[in-house]
């Protein structure tokens, strides 16, 4: 069996779903702003899907169950589980949605209580540089993992949000767990003591990573579950950069750039309308 200890963190939202089950992905992944309050949109570039980032902002990724059953969702940021640390495989420690639920996750975990901020900043102060392993800076991935069933009745989601915890971390076995060691406390890497200029120069496209940032309270408590498969129900992918690098790479188009102004006549070019000149007899 691939049985998985899970931590059941508190204070997500829940939302009922509007459409057919079958129609929608097991798990939808968003981003906030958490310094903006926006959610950022995605841009669609050569198969990939991209949002910008403000560098210094706080950020939450935001998981969303769209089944009445639970998932295990094993969340990656920069390469790096964002539960434990580890260079990021399936197979680890993630967190159980209940049916329904979506939740905000806000930081690495550091503890059973509380998490190390995502915060957008510079490549080289990345955690993943500063450990050693920028090769993936720059994207936010999920692997989604189906609970081994037993009967039980389904779960319908409610007509409006409500409050419930947060979903679950899960270990995929004891070995596994001894393994592990917690994000604030893995040994770097020989490279991480490379300049951040040689680091920055290994991912001459990126410019911007998720630092380790404020300590921020995210109590948790452990669940048990068991995948239903081994490999991973469903993978998501979100690549992201600041503005301006977007742009530059053409993932942006240029008329969405708020400085750039085109020659020709546009019908609707912005602001409200003005008082007329003076007549001048």
């Amino acid at each position: 069996m691939f049985r998985s200890f899970a931590l059941l963190a508190a204070a997500a939202l829940t939302a009922g779903a509007c459409t057919p089950v079958q129609a929608r992905p097991l798990v939808d992944l968003a981003v906030i702003d958490r310094d903006s309050g926006d959610w950022l949109p995605n841009w669609s570039w050569r198969g990939q899907q991209w949002i910008a980032g403000a560098p210094g902002h706080r950020y939450s990724v935001r998981l969303t169950n769209n089944t009445g059953q639970r998932v295990l969702v094993v969340l990656s940021v920069d390469g790096v589980n964002a539960v434990s640390g580890q260079t990021a495989s399936p197979s680890q420690s993630g967190y159980v949605l209940d049916a329904w639920q979506s939740t905000e996750i806000n930081g690495w975990r550091k503890s059973l209580d509380d998490v190390a901020q995502f915060v957008f900043t510079d490549l080289g102060d990345s955690y993943a540089a500063r450990t050693g392993r920028p090769d993936n800076v720059g994207v936010i991935g999920a692997a989604v993992f189906q609970e081994r069933q037993a009967y039980r009745p389904p779960v319908y989601p409610s007509p409006r949000p409500y409050p419930t915890p947060y979903p679950p971390y899960a270990r995929s076995d004891a070995s596994e767990a001894k393994a592990e060691r917690s994000a604030g406390n893995a040994a770097p890497a020989p490279a991480a003591e490379r300049s951040r200029e040689s680091v920055a120069a290994d991912a001459a496209a990126q410019s911007i990573g998720t630092g380790h940032g404020a300590r921020e309270w995210s109590p948790v408590s452990q669940t048990e579950f068991v995948r239903a498969s081994r490999s991973p129900a469903q993978v998501l992918e979100l690549r992201y950069d600041d503005y301006g690098s977007l742009v530059a790479r053409g993932v942006v188009p240029r008329y969405r750039d708020p400085v750039y102004r085109p020659d020709t006549p546009r019908a609707f070019p912005e602001g409200f309308v003005a008082d007329p000149p003076s007549r001048r007899w």
